[in-house]
């Protein structure tokens, strides 16, 4: 029985495959000759079966992008970016879609120190540190044995000296780890998808507006109260903004 049901859950997801495979060339034909309309139609159709990937939202991307939807636009090339942060052709038209937005926002660079752990906490994923810390202990302890073994002392004294080097290579990468963990946990991006939208001050209509925001400008969801979200800008400005008003990433 067990048999049966593995065997007819491939032939469930060979026969879903398929069908998305039909529906992104059916989207395609129809932005090919212009219909954008009926090409985000089908294109949505995969996404609401489960099926994802970063040539399906920079389609999707760009069918809006024809259509002058700035949010959306903006909204799937940054879920293509995150399947495939490297693609040039997505880094051009992400660029061209920002450019339509109205909000003006200039990030706070970052220097110094905080600057270059950055850099070198995303140069490896979580995954990649944890296995390169792995790696670096297997070493550490291949080497310690070397040394434990050997009884020649210059030998041995370059062979404790590598299997030192290796234990803080370890632990570093174990650090470099759980830093770029917490990165991941910390970024909560969104887009406005709101024409114009009032940031306020508190979290509730009676509160100040402390600025307005428009559609396709990315924020950061910091914190939730109700139906309110916290954001922040890259220039480090915050606020309270209504949740109807902003899609997270």
């Amino acid at each position: 029985m067990k048999h049966f049901i593995y065997i007819l859950t491939i032939l469930i997801g060979t026969i879903a495959f398929g069908q998305n495979e039909t529906l992104f060339e059916q989207g395609n034909d129809f932005y090919n000759k212009g219909d954008f309309e009926d090409a985000i139609s089908k294109y949505e159709s995969i996404l609401k079966s489960g099926d994802h990937s970063a040539a399906l939202y920079f389609n999707l991307a760009n069918a809006h992008y024809k259509l002058n939807h700035i949010a959306p636009s903006i909204y799937y090339y940054e879920k293509a970016l995150i399947l495939s942060p490297n693609d040039k052709e997505i880094q051009n038209n992400i660029a061209f879609a920002r450019n339509m937005t109205i909000d003006a926002i200039d990030q706070t660079p970052e220097i110094g120190f905080a600057k270059f752990s950055k850099n070198i906490t995303n140069w490896l994923t979580f995954d990649n540190w944890a296995k390169l810390s792995v790696l670096l202990m297997i070493l550490f302890v291949v080497f310690y044995l070397v040394y434990y073994f050997n009884y020649g002392a210059t030998k041995k004294r370059l062979a404790f000296i590598t299997a030192m080097t290796f234990l803080i290579l370890a632990c570093c990468a174990v650090a470099l780890a759980f830093n770029n963990y917490n990165l991941i946990e910390k970024d909560h991006p969104a887009i406005v998808f709101a024409k114009e939208s009032q940031v306020k001050s508190e979290p509730n209509l009676r509160s100040s507006e402390s600025f307005k925001l428009h559609e396709g400008t990315k924020v950061q969801i910091l914190d939730t109260v109700q139906n309110w979200k916290k954001i922040k800008l890259a220039d480090g400005k915050t606020g309270w903004i209504p949740t109807e008003a902003i899609k997270a990433l």
